[in-house]
């Protein structure tokens, strides 16, 4: 426990005198442990604060109001910028939720940081223990130290793992502990997390970002660091795994639609690690490999963030999409480490807290030292008995998770409740005894948050909200005796309630805060960079492009180059049809044309020849609209969505443009039409501020992505796109005689963004021959057909491997630019309609960008092949 520091109020000249000011008037609610006095609250005024909160205090960089407040402002702005996000309940249709961080840290001082880690490495022992157990001789069941209905009447209990042996002989990787510190000062377990827990990403996240606004105070306290914890995790799992320290690791994600996704990505870029999702990965022979574009790539250890029942469709939940057919049957035969072991999802069980002390002294010999609150599983009649009539003083959980089986609430806090639901609850607990554990309410402490006068309301200040600590241990290896060792991450994941909340979720509008462990020794300043760069590790840090993220980049291609077409040719229709060529029907033929081709409106919206105005209403209103036209809205979201699945390829600034491009149509649009207004002048204004994010997207794309085979794929994709619309549209031009007028001869030259190049060569002429020369045959231009052809055919040998100045089967397959000739394609022979030559080549290269594309899917996006699976016990 610490204790308050009995040293004398800080003079005015060691800080700022309003942090101090707010720090002395920031006290705990009554009953709680007050973390800036290191003791039970008091509300008095000069109470002192302990030693390390002065020190902090002391070396804070600026303590004013309004310096607090411009570090709040730069932490959320840091956090925006670095796209740190969170979802409730993920929404493939909405924006993300930003992560919510404040500006303190919870500093846990050097004693009681070796008291929980203690505590936490003897619990990682005990829950290993009971794994080897529950999945071995099952001791605890024949003794009943543990439960049976706690064990295989759990849903996460998995009964294909028995009697199986994990690679590596350990089978809890890594864990999370949920620890509240009460009001007498010690710390207490609440809850633990063994599947997968959250969190690991996020708080490297938190370090980073209020390490940065408080540099000085970081140093002065010694705050402990976290690289050389990732570290010993990363070369366990390698040691532990079939291949030993070559071993390729990989981390299970659900997918870009999990809450915390973001967190996946991070993690995996910090750990080095292959990104993947169950899609990427196939069983064949009993091994797992990875689907590359280059072939299957053996994969010997996966770090999942995936649930258990989702892992395998054969033998676990049968509609699971998240998971790989056949992946149980290779950790079965030894040829993969998953970490942690499936089947631990039991562990999680709150009612399993209370049978631990008497299972820790059955297995280890030991008491435990990190005490948990008092726990009552309710399916035992003497422990229900003894929780009924304190109801309203305890809080209550659900023993299961929610499955087919054993239905789920969230938990509930009994002093919160009304005594005719008490008694409904407990006429429930009665009925379903199993299903309800009960827990001693405890308060928890609280730490001081930051309100900022960002709203401008003068209402700036210090609260203080309550706070639980996350703490993780990971495996570190095996001791002299081969005895499996835990280190705990020095530091964690705070979890703050929100205002005049005592329960700390982030799902009910909480916060985080960064933790920092402090130490009497030595900071460890390990880093996860090699110290040496050795031809072996160079080639294991070379990046993988998976068959999944490869089809997400071509797609993510197509989507970029779609939605920079739509709103193009949206512009220049809005233009044209309010401009001085309104009155030209081939133009406006064109331009239906092209808008129904390219689905800009509706079907039976009639063309712009019949009614301009209606046409004209049409393709606004269907700018962001989801009832069916694939325009403008639809490209930019289409866009989102690839890009989201390979984030963690995408330069933060690159993912941040594509929000913010997709979030302004989508408002914009909405409040264009909720004001009623088709004018189509703000239309326009819209389309050029997302024509200037296009042009900034696909500058990132270019220029900062490495040409690797996943980035030939992205610029295959965008040239297929783009060789499909310029040729569609040319020949649509010479269809409706457009290109005969004046109006279309130069909407035509927008479209192909080559207006100024066209008229600085000749001047203003309208020769078609000219038009063709340029928009055709110019391989300076890189809107021509003739560019964007040549590119696609080098692009496709070179993802093909083909040697130098060879090119592939799919290459041939687009018409070569070489046997192009001017006079040939502005030919008319007799008989024949004007220029079917060039209408001719026009048509093969709309047919080339179709094969193609299909081509590409059937050659790179699939394994197909005999997969020899088959369940074995």
């Amino acid at each position: 426990m610490t204790q308050a520091d009995e040293s004398p109020p800080d003079r005015p000249e060691e800080a700022a005198a309003d942090v101090l000011r707010y720090a002395r008037a920031c006290a705990a609610a009554s009953g709680h442990f007050d973390e800036l006095r290191g003791a039970i609250n008091s509300q008095a005024a000069d109470a002192y604060l302990t030693g390390v909160w002065r020190q902090f205090f002391n070396n804070m960089e600026g303590g004013s109001e309004a310096a607090l407040d411009q570090h709040v402002a730069s932490l959320q702005r840091q956090i925006r910028d670095n796209g740190v996000t969170y979802n409730v309940y993920a929404d493939a249709e909405g924006p993300q939720r930003p992560w919510s961080l404040d500006l303190f840290p919870l500093i846990v001082d050097a004693p009681d940081w070796a008291h929980i880690e203690a505590g936490v490495q003897q619990r990682m022992r005990l829950l290993d223990a009971v794994m080897a157990d529950v999945y071995g001789p099952q001791e605890l069941l024949r003794r009943g130290l543990l439960p049976p209905a706690l064990v295989q009447g759990h849903p996460g209990y998995l009964r294909p793992m028995a009697g199986v042996q994990p690679v590596g002989g350990v089978h809890l990787h890594v864990a999370a502990f949920d620890l509240a510190r009460g009001p007498d000062g010690n710390w207490w377990v609440v809850g633990q997390r063994c599947q997968a827990p959250s969190g690991l990403g996020y708080l490297l996240e938190n370090r980073l970002a209020v390490s940065r606004q408080f540099p000085q105070a970081f140093q002065a306290l010694k705050v402990q660091r976290l690289a050389s914890t990732y570290r010993a995790l990363m070369d366990s799992l390698k040691t532990a795994s079939p291949a030993g320290a070559q071993a390729h690791i990989a981390l299970l994600t659900p997918g870009p639609y999990n809450e915390t996704y973001f967190e996946h990505a991070y993690l995996a870029r910090y750990l080095g690690l292959t990104l993947v999702e169950g899609s990427d990965l196939i069983v064949r022979d009993e091994r797992l490999f990875l689907k590359t574009l280059r072939g299957l790539v053996p994969v010997h250890g996966l770090l999942k963030r995936v649930d258990d029942q989702y892992l395998d469709p054969l033998e676990l939940r049968p509609d699971s999409t998240l998971g790989v057919p056949g992946l149980l049957q290779a950790i079965r035969a030894g040829n993969v480490l998953v970490a942690n072991t499936p089947g631990s999802a039991f562990l999680e069980s709150p009612a399993l807290l209370g049978f631990l002390p008497a299972i820790a002294q059955a297995l280890l010999g030991e008491s435990l030292s990190l005490p948990a609150l008092p726990t009552w599983w309710c399916g035992e009649r003497s422990a229900m008995e003894a929780a009924l009539p304190l109801l309203g003083e305890r809080t209550i959980k659900p023993t299961y998770p929610g499955s087919s089986i054993h239905p789920s609430f969230e938990a509930v806090l009994g002093h919160t409740m009304q005594q005719s639901a008490l008694d409904r609850l407990a006429g429930r607990i009665v009925r379903q005894s199993e299903e309800h554990t009960v827990q001693a309410y405890m308060p928890l402490s609280q730490m001081p948050t930051w309100r900022s006068d960002a709203d401008g309301k003068g209402n700036p200040g210090m609260e203080a909200r309550s706070v639980m600590l996350r703490v993780f241990a990971v495996s570190d290896g095996r001791d002299a005796a081969g005895q499996a060792q835990w280190r705990v991450l020095p530091g964690g994941l705070a979890r703050v309630a929100g205002a005049s909340a005592d329960i700390a979720s982030m799902q009910r509008g909480g916060s985080s805060a960064d933790v920092w462990a402090l130490t009497r020794g030595e900071v460890d300043t390990t880093t996860l960079l090699p110290t040496t760069l050795t031809p072996a590790v160079l080639a294991q840090r070379k990046r993988l492009v998976t068959s999944r993220a490869a089809e997400n980049l071509y797609w993510l291609g197509r989507y970029t180059e779609r939605a920079d077409n739509t709103i193009r040719l949206a512009r220049l229709a809005l233009e044209y049809l309010g401009g001085e060529e309104q009155s030209s029907a081939p133009l406006l033929q064109w331009l239906t044309q092209l808008a129904q081709i390219n689905t800009l409106v509706l079907p039976g919206v009639p063309s712009a020849v019949q009614a301009r105005r209606v046409f004209e209403r049409s393709i606004i209103a269907s700018l962001a609209s989801p009832d069916g036209a694939t325009s403008v809205g639809y490209n930019m979201r289409a866009l989102k969505m690839a890009a989201a699945t390979v984030r963690e390829r995408l330069s933060q600034e690159h993912w941040s443009t594509i929000v913010r491009a997709e979030e302004e149509v989508f408002q914009r649009c909405a409040q264009l039409a909720a004001q009623g207004d088709y004018a189509p002048n703000q239309a326009l204004r819209i389309l050029k501020d997302a024509s200037d994010h296009l042009a900034a997207i696909t500058g990132a794309q270019t220029d900062r992505m490495t040409r690797d085979d996943g980035w030939r794929l992205l610029s295959i994709g965008r040239h297929v796109e783009r060789l499909n619309f310029l040729a569609t549209a040319l020949d649509q031009c010479f269809d409706t005689g457009a290109v005969d007028t004046d109006g279309g001869f130069e909407a035509l030259l927008g479209l192909f963004d080559s207006t100024i190049t066209f008229h600085a060569q000749y001047q203003q002429s309208r020769d078609v021959a000219a038009l063709i020369d340029l928009l055709v045959l110019d391989r300076d231009n890189p809107r021509s057909l003739a560019w964007v052809a040549h590119t696609l055919r080098g692009r496709l040998a070179k993802l093909a491997l083909s040697p130098a100045n060879e090119l592939s089967s799919m290459s041939l397959q687009v018409p070569a630019p070489d046997s192009w000739d001017l006079a040939a394609l502005c030919e008319s022979p007799a008989g024949e309609p004007v220029m079917q030559p060039l209408r001719n080549l026009l048509a093969s290269l709309c047919t080339a960008a179709y094969t193609v594309s299909e081509d590409i899917s059937t050659t790179y996006f699939t394994h197909s092949g005999e997969t020899k699976q088959s369940v074995g016990t």
